[in-house]
């Protein structure tokens, strides 16, 4: 039931952020694609990061990436060892990906909006929701792991 509860979430979640949004907009902009090599490749890094961010959500945790399913324990492993938000560190890199791919404006912005959006989540939801779930172990972690990279 979990694995379905992860699968459900990832196709809900990161999947229209990511992809179904993306390619509407893309495509609508009817711009020719630009920097194929780069673009895919970026978005290639980025999803490898985010489906390697649901497994350790998944295996570490016991949870998936939703609200509605979260992890029942603090993930500190992967991915998370070097940021403790690589999950929306992955989706912004596909974003940019594609922006980079269609070389679209529209795809920039939309990039810079989910990123802010991302960002004030992180801060006024789920690091308390972390503090509550965990407060020794993620006073650990909050001072070991920068928030995103820096």
């Amino acid at each position: 039931m979990l694995l379905l509860r992860a699968i459900v979430a990832f196709l809900a979640l990161p999947g229209v952020v990511a992809y179904a949004v993306p390619l509407w907009l893309g495509v609508s902009a009817g711009r020719p694609v630009r920097h194929v090599g780069i673009g895919i490749a970026v978005a290639a890094f980025g999803t490898s990061l985010l489906i390697w961010c649901v497994r350790e959500f998944y295996v570490s945790g016991r949870g998936t990436l939703a609200p509605w399913s979260p992890p029942q324990r603090l993930v500190t492993s992967g991915p998370y060892r070097f940021s403790r938000n690589p999950m929306y560190l992955g989706v912004a890199t596909i974003l940019i990906g594609w922006s980079v791919l269609w070389y679209s404006s529209t795809l920039a912005i939309y990039a810079a909006v989910v990123v802010i959006a991302f960002h004030l989540r992180v801060v006024l939801f789920e690091e308390r929701w972390a503090a509550r779930l965990s407060p020794e172990e993620w006073n650990a972690y909050r001072a070991r792991v920068p928030r995103w990279l820096i």
